[in-house]
């Protein structure tokens, strides 16, 4: 049992990361096994209350950081989740575009969900994994990632709500150059056999909801380049900076079925957190400038706040149903 007291496992006690791993593990198990295990539609009073518990959880686990690791940890895990709660947000309207491309029943949405899900917390292990590698080794690489968020930030502001068209996405068209892919869904299956009208042989087809799951996938890599500089930004610590992405993504899938019926009434919502990435970035130069060893946690975490509530109220109004 001393061992996994004692045994740091990238800079933090293995046990530790074994209940951080225990934790996400039986919640994934308890979500699919139990809440989910037959094909139905989540409504949006279902969303809301899943949504809420993912977050008193993240919220929960933070306060487990804050007595183990100290306030500075705390605050700075709080930072990270509300942050990469905030960027997941805008990852809703990519989903919300692919379902409907697609035509994907809210039935179905779960599945191709849930599987996304896991893929996002293989991939931001690897990329945080590799960021923290970077960090340790050169620095200097956290004034790379700053001014890639400043960048990034006044790209999203200066594009605006700009969208690319699906049709057109080189990975879809890949997709379906390389792939049989049938014209309809087959339930929630990723894969079918069919006979080929060509060959008259029995061959494997991927179905339209699998190639929702594939750019599903692929959207979260464009998102999770944003998301590991701006969390590596608050914090270099790798426990928090994993701990508070997968928490504040594990209840992404779940508050997808909410948001997805009020998009339009979060219309300034990316502007907001095109505002959040150039001040996450900044924080380092100002740090620097004013010779400070560090950005305060809190101030971080209260100004994260304001610009998130400024986004949020703000998109409110503008979008209030007009009165007679």
């Amino acid at each position: 049992m001393d061992i996994f007291v004692s045994t740091l496992f990238l800079g933090q006690p293995l046990w530790m990361w074994l209940a951080f791993i225990g934790i996400v593990a039986t919640l994934l198990a308890f979500d699919l096994g139990i809440l989910h295990r037959k094909t139905r539609e989540i409504g949006v009073r279902e969303s809301l209350l899943l949504s809420s518990v993912y977050i008193v959880l993240g919220l929960g686990f933070g306060g487990f950081v804050w007595l183990q690791l100290g306030s500075q940890a705390g605050v700075e895990y709080l930072t990270g989740f509300v942050v990469e709660k905030s960027l997941a947000l805008d990852n809703v309207f990519v989903i919300a575009l692919i379902f409907s491309f697609f035509a994907i029943p809210r039935a179905y949405q779960h599945r191709v969900l849930f599987w996304g899900i896991l893929g996002a917390i293989a991939l931001r292990a690897v990329m945080i994994g590799f960021g923290a590698a970077l960090v340790s080794e050169f620095h200097w690489v956290l004034y790379i990632f700053a001014a890639f968020l400043i960048l990034t930030g006044i790209k999203m502001l200066w594009l605006g709500d700009k969208e690319s068209d699906l049709a057109d996405n080189p990975v879809l068209k890949f997709m379906q150059r390389r792939f049989k892919v049938t014209e309809k869904l087959h339930g929630q299956n990723f894969f079918v056999r069919q006979m080929d009208g060509k060959s008259g042989r029995l061959v494997s087809y991927v179905t339209p909801l699998f190639m929702a799951l594939v750019l599903i996938e692929i959207a979260d890599v464009v998102f999770a380049v944003d998301s590991v500089p701006a969390i590596f930004a608050i914090t270099t610590d790798p426990y928090l900076v994993y701990t508070s992405n997968i928490f504040a993504i594990l209840g992404l899938r779940a508050l997808y079925f909410a948001l997805a019926a009020i998009l339009h009434r979060f219309a300034y919502l990316k502007q907001a957190l095109a505002i959040l990435l150039v001040f996450i970035g900044s924080k380092i130069f100002v740090a620097d400038f004013l010779g400070w060893e560090k950005f305060p946690a809190s101030w971080s975490l209260g100004v994260t706040f304001a610009i998130l509530a400024a986004g949020v109220l703000y998109s409110l109004w503008r979008t209030r149903p007009a009165t007679a």
